[in-house]
């Protein structure tokens, strides 16, 4: 009996050293993804899962003059995303949590089809997000920051699900 003991205290306290300590933000949430112009391209809603966070896609914004319509399927996306609805689309995959930073995930550019590493870090505040997709080393890369949401700017019944197959 006292080794379960042992087995069980050791078990919490190393779950405890990988979840965030309590009200500690994490990348939870609404994020709103701004160009290098200032205009919003889309908002991204994150959600974690067994400690493995992943984005998708849930609004998207046409750009100031745009005359042709929004993609709305994932047309060069390969898998169960090929010819899913853009609305629910999962595009960042696979980050695990270390302190601010993400790491260990994927980032699909569903403009081409192509997936790329990617990382994250969150602003010590927990209002910016340094997203970086990359090929083969982070040098290799791009950065965009986006902004945190309120939790409310979409009522949670509204945001779409996660979309996968094609659109029916």
């Amino acid at each position: 009996m006292k080794g379960v003991f042992w087995v069980v205290l050791f078990g919490a306290t190393v779950g405890a050293a990988f979840a965030a300590p309590a009200g500690e933000q994490t990348v939870s949430g609404l994020w709103q993804e701004v160009d290098n112009q200032g205009h919003v391209g889309a908002w991204f809603y994150f959600s974690e899962v067994n400690g493995v966070y992943r984005g998708r896609l849930v609004k998207m914004f046409k750009p100031p003059g745009a005359q042709t319509p929004l993609v709305t399927v994932c047309a060069k996306c390969e898998g169960n995303q090929k010819d899913a609805p853009m609305l629910g689309l999962t595009i960042i995959k696979g980050m695990r949590r270390n302190g601010l930073k993400y790491e260990g995930g994927t980032i699909l550019d569903p403009r081409d089809g192509k997936v790329y590493h990617a990382q994250m870090e969150l602003s010590p505040d927990a209002q910016k997000l340094s997203v970086r997709g990359y090929i083969g080393i982070p040098l290799l890369g791009q950065t965009q920051v986006w902004y945190r949401l309120p939790d409310d700017t979409i009522p949670a019944a509204k945001i779409p699900k996660e979309s996968f197959g094609p659109a029916s």
